[in-house]
């Protein structure tokens, strides 16, 4: 992307607000445009601020961070969210992604990490590693549609895509479904953009829920 990334940095605490500030200031490809104490505040600020990545505090007063995951990824090209959790484990970090994050930070990660995250998540990548996405989705499997339905979209995949939609949802990474598929990574990462395309997702943890909610794959056990 051209320019420096625009950051927009939501959380109740002030403390925590100003050093993310302080630690993305020194960053000379990274802008902080703006700070928000609640998803509501956050709302209302983007929607005259243009931002390319918000770090979204989960538990907030007023409007938490799903809720407001969940309303800006609505709006057209919104911007990519990445919240922060405590546990990686922690089910409104699943409600989070399944409400449209790109991705989470624990709240201890290190700045250096904080940064390569932003960067990665305004490229159009996410940040959740595969496996520990498919291990959210499996824990908190009563929280998806009892019955997942046919999604038409899914028909518009060819047979291979589907089987690379299909082991990208059960955790592998594109070298591993390279090696499981006698392909080239190369050539992954071709099906798995042409499947973001087709199915109008934004990054590996969309695809993923998609496989889901559409019967694609089914939870463990």
């Amino acid at each position: 992307m051209s320019g420096p990334i625009r950051v927009v940095v939501v959380d109740d605490q002030p403390l925590i607000r100003a050093g993310f500030a302080m630690v993305l200031a020194a960053q000379s490809d990274i802008d902080v445009v703006g700070e928000a104490e609640n998803g509501a505040d956050a709302l209302r600020l983007l929607a005259g601020t243009k931002a390319d990545v918000v770090i979204m505090d989960i538990r907030m007063p007023v409007m938490d961070g799903v809720e407001a995951t969940r309303r800006l990824s609505e709006l057209p090209d919104s911007p990519k969210v990445l919240v922060l959790t405590t546990f990686d484990t922690d089910e409104d970090a699943f409600a989070a992604l399944q409400a449209g994050a790109s991705g989470f930070l624990l709240k201890n990660t290190p700045p250096e990490e904080v940064v390569g995250a932003i960067r990665v998540v305004a490229a159009g990548e996410s940040v959740v590693a595969p496996r520990v996405t498919r291990q959210l989705l499996d824990r908190f499997a009563g929280k998806l549609a009892p019955t997942p339905r046919h999604d038409e979209r899914l028909d518009l995949l060819t047979t291979r895509e589907r089987e690379v939609l299909g082991l990208i949802a059960e955790g592998l990474s594109n070298s591993e479904i390279a090696t499981r598929l006698f392909i080239a990574e190369a050539t992954v990462k071709t099906h798995f953009g042409k499947i973001l395309t087709k199915l109008d997702l934004r990054d590996r943890v969309q695809a993923v829920i998609f496989a889901y909610d559409s019967g694609l794959v089914a939870p463990a056990g």
